[in-house]
């Protein structure tokens, strides 16, 4: 394993952590908050799969009831 010298690494790295203090790159505003944070949509999808498992529960019922295999 090659060994880094440690006298150019430490100014390397002294170097690049002066520059990121002086310059900044590129600084830009903060993002807007969000209008929604999505749980509004998360309750509408579960509130439509709810409604999807109710009315399957009432078609498939009848057709367990009625059926001649004693399943419940």
């Amino acid at each position: 394993m090659a060994v880094i010298p440690r006298v150019p690494f430490a100014l390397v790295a002294v170097a690049v952590v002066a520059l990121a203090i002086v310059l900044p790159a590129a600084a830009q505003a903060p993002a807007p908050a969000p209008s929604s944070d999505g749980t509004s949509i998360d309750q509408g999808i579960a509130y439509v799969l709810m409604l999807v498992a109710l009315v399957l529960t009432y078609l498939i019922h009848p057709l367990d009831a009625s059926s001649p295999y004693k399943l419940f």
